[in-house]
């Protein structure tokens, strides 16, 4: 994942405590969102999804595992 996240964001006008808010999580769990540092649950790719306007919420799980780990997501929750 490159800093596409980051860049539909700051597109949207909004900071990183502001779509944390809306999301009902931490700036720090969202800015570790962002860096790939963590890897939101369903419920929260959702909501940022929502907030920042895009559909494919699936990618922030997909592209959102840290290095080192194994994606446990199942793709067909995506369908």
């Amino acid at each position: 994942m490159d800093d596409w996240l980051k860049i539909l964001r700051k597109s949207s006008g909004l900071t990183q405590q502001a779509v944390a808010e809306k999301c009902g999580i931490s700036r720090q769990y969202y800015c570790g969102i962002e860096k790939r540092r963590w890897c939101p649950s369903v419920s929260t790719a959702k909501k940022i999804a929502t907030v920042l306007g895009f559909d494919d919420w699936c990618r922030l799980i997909r592209d959102g595992v840290p290095t080192g780990t194994t994606n446990t997501f199942p793709e067909s929750s995506c369908m």
